[in-house]
């Protein structure tokens, strides 16, 4: 009985021990994922996170009893839905009337100061009549994220459901799909009792660019603009799918908010600060105006500057500062009359297709694309657009000859919007898609099901010179001076049949090739060999396999942590892994069943490619701590001893994080010539600026500098 009670109590003692552990270890990954999410500046790397949340999955699966909906772990869980429930909103999610210049903000401002008794203004009105003093600030401006609509509750503090705007009134229940967007907390200050937020999810640029790339190599339908990625990637009936998206999230308006203990503030600015204070993603780029004409001008300076921001908008938000007035102008039938969209001028030019040609991808996609009179487009000359396939050109109607009105899609992807028919003139050709490639003449096919047209031979001096230069790419292999032009010679000159001959490619053999000197050619040949150890995820990435990006291939390097255990791995095991759907999974099993695929990994193998993750303790050779260990480093301008993914490179090597943006949490700006924004925003925050001695100092002196 003594040896029964002493074990009871011996067991107890270990699971409070690992209830403290896991509660400890849910903090720091939240914590974390806001650090990385949220604010770009992660203090830990990645292996080091995944560490981390093997330890809590063990530790949950020991103790299901200590089980919680707001674990990081259950961030993908459950089976995929066969729809969606319908919610209705406990606020209406109201649409918001419109302006399109200057005149018209300045009649919402009249209207405004009428509904509040305010004196009007002379632009408003043509004289001033005042009744009651004007509010200090009484507009706030906003960035109009363009992206999905979407409603979240937590109920003490707990995320218990996300929907859809829908028509305003009900939504879709994507509860378990929000879950997956890991800027989102699952869990906020308990204080709060009850509260509704709304707020955008949206995909950035660059993200939804690469996406593209990925589908149309994989021979499915594109989307049409971030906007529609986000949409699309939100409302799949499977968790999983959401969770391989790029997606993010801002959140800026209160619906319904209950606390006995926090005062929720009065006016707009405050909210959005109270929003970010419960640990919530919110766009720091809105500005709080004395007037509309500060409205206009702040108007007027994103219509030029919306380019340069990472994410797609298409307008700003005008909103009353008081939420109070707000309540006392109260709300049409479809919108608040304190609130409207200023929606910016659409960026479309008229161009000519002067001709159609094809490009050969490294899949063998046989993709069309018009050549262009060139034209500028939102700061950037366009002289081609894709056509992505057969169908989309009949949908379009396109001839050679056409003139056509263009835009950029996410203001990143130029794109034919319409053909101008009314300006034929009878010279214009219909265009057929060729029936062989056009590198190789060997024929090219259809699948059934894809709108995309493959050439059939796997040695296609086109889809070797894609395969090769997806390879040598910086997210890839990242072997600098192999670009198209150098791959082209190296191809023509019958060099390598294969990435891993690059690998046995000698400086005598570059100096028999043009554009080659002692120097380059020395210079090529030692980055090809430095590229042995670019590790593992870039490793899966540069093998192009078919639906995985960058991203999936550093989480599927995390999983199994070496090329080996990746290949063995069955379709069911893949999609374990939170990221890996059933197309993913199928895809990789593919890529790793043909006999072409496993000749190269062995030859890229015996050649010394390092197909391991590494060690993951962060010390030094020495034993100590790496020099820039815990520190973040943003690099701008132009440095002359680095490119700068050299310097990048070197930073984390220092055991530093590299980031490509810069907030309270960055350590040190490194700037170069020619220096920008970032500079100055470092500035702004009183962040310690860098020149380029003084970079290599700190790498130099263990993370000091004097």
């Amino acid at each position: 009985m003594e040896d029964r009670s002493k074990a009871a109590s011996q067991a107890a003692s270990e699971h409070a021990v690992e209830r403290a552990r896991i509660l400890e270890l849910r903090r720091a990954i939240e914590r974390h994922n806001q650090l990385y999410y949220v604010e770009d500046s992660p203090e830990i790397g990645d292996a080091e996170y995944d560490t981390l949340m093997r330890e809590l999955r063990t530790l949950e699966e020991k103790h299901p009893d200590l089980a919680d909906p707001a674990s990081p772990t259950q961030r993908v869980s459950g089976q995929p839905k066969t729809g969606f429930r319908t919610v209705q909103h406990q606020v209406p999610l109201l649409s918001l009337d419109n302006a399109f210049s200057a005149e018209e903000l300045r009649a919402f401002d009249g209207r405004v100061r009428r509904g509040l008794g305010l004196g009007t203004t002379d632009a408003s009105r043509g004289s001033s009549c005042p009744v009651r003093p004007a509010s200090p600030a009484p507009y706030v401006v906003e960035l109009k994220i363009d992206g999905l609509t979407v409603a979240l509750t937590y109920r003490d503090g707990l995320l218990t459901e996300a929907a859809t705007r829908g028509d305003g009134l009900t939504g879709e229940d994507i509860t378990a799909n929000i879950r997956t967007v890991r800027s989102i907390p699952l869990r906020i200050n308990n204080r709060v009792r009850l509260l509704s937020v709304r707020g955008e999810v949206y995909m950035p640029k660059e993200e939804f660019a690469a996406l593209n790339r990925e589908r149309e190599e994989a021979g499915q339908p594109l989307f049409a603009n971030p906007r529609n990625a986000a949409a699309g990637s939100l409302r799949q009936l499977d968790p999983k799918i959401t969770a391989g998206r790029p997606l993010k999230a801002f959140f800026y308006d209160i619906l319904v908010a209950e606390s006995d203990e926090l005062t929720i503030p009065g006016t707009q600015s405050q909210r959005l600060e109270f929003l970010a204070g419960l640990g919530l993603p919110v766009n720091r780029d809105f500005r709080v105006c004395a007037n509309i004409e500060e409205v206009i001008d702040t108007c007027d300076y994103w219509i030029d500057q919306r380019h340069r921001l990472s994410y797609d908008i298409d307008g700003l938000v005008v909103k009353l500062q008081s939420i109070a007035a707000r309540e006392e102008l109260g709300y049409t039938a479809k919108a608040p009359r304190a609130n409207i969209a200023f929606k910016f001028p659409a960026v479309q030019e008229e161009t000519q297709v002067l001709d159609i040609e094809v490009n050969v991808g490294r899949t063998g996609a046989v993709t069309p694309l018009a050549i262009l009179r060139p034209v500028v487009v939102a700061g950037s000359t366009i002289s081609r657009v894709a056509l992505h396939n057969e169908d989309y050109i009949k949908e379009k109607g396109l001839r050679i000859g056409d003139w056509v009105m263009i835009h950029k899609a996410g203001d990143v992807i130029p794109e034919v919007v319409k053909v101008l028919t009314e300006k034929r003139t009878g010279m214009e050709r219909i265009y057929a898609m060729p029936r062989s490639c056009p590198v190789c003449d060997q024929p090219v096919f259809r699948v059934e099901g894809e709108a995309v047209i493959r050439c059939v031979n796997e040695s296609c001096p086109a889809r070797l010179r894609e395969r090769l230069i997806h390879f040598a790419s910086r997210d890839a292999m990242d072997i600098d001076g192999l670009g198209p032009a150098n791959v082209n010679q190296l191809v023509d000159a019958q060099l390598i049949e294969d990435p891993s001959d690059l690998y046995h490619i000698t400086v005598e053999d570059l100096l028999k090739l043009d554009r080659f000197a002692l120097k380059s050619a020395q210079n090529l040949v030692a980055a090809i060999q430095k590229s042995k150890q670019a590790g593992l995820d870039k490793v899966i990435y540069a093998l192009g396999i078919r639906h995985v990006g960058k991203g999936a291939a550093r989480v599927l390097a995390q999983h199994f942590r070496s090329l080996e255990r990746l290949q063995q791995a069955s379709a069911e095991e893949l999609q374990t892994v939170p990221e890996v759907g059933a197309i993913m999974a199928e895809s990789i099993n593919s890529y790793f069943g043909q006999e072409q695929n496993q000749r190269l990994i062995d030859q890229l193998a015996a050649v010394g490619v390092n197909m391991e993750l590494p060690d993951t303790d962060r010390r030094s050779s020495d034993g100590g701590s790496l020099p820039l260990d815990g520190k973040t480093l943003v690099i701008t301008g132009t440095l002359t001893g680095f490119s700068r993914s050299e310097a990048e490179e070197a930073v984390r090597r220092a055991g530093g994080k590299a980031s490509g943006s810069v907030s309270k949490r960055t350590d040190y700006v490194v700037a170069g010539t020619e220096a920008g924004s970032k500079l100055d925003k470092a500035n702004e925050l009183g962040i310690r600026v860098l020149n380029e001695a003084e970079f290599v100092q700190l790498l130099q002196n263990k993370g000091s500098v004097e």
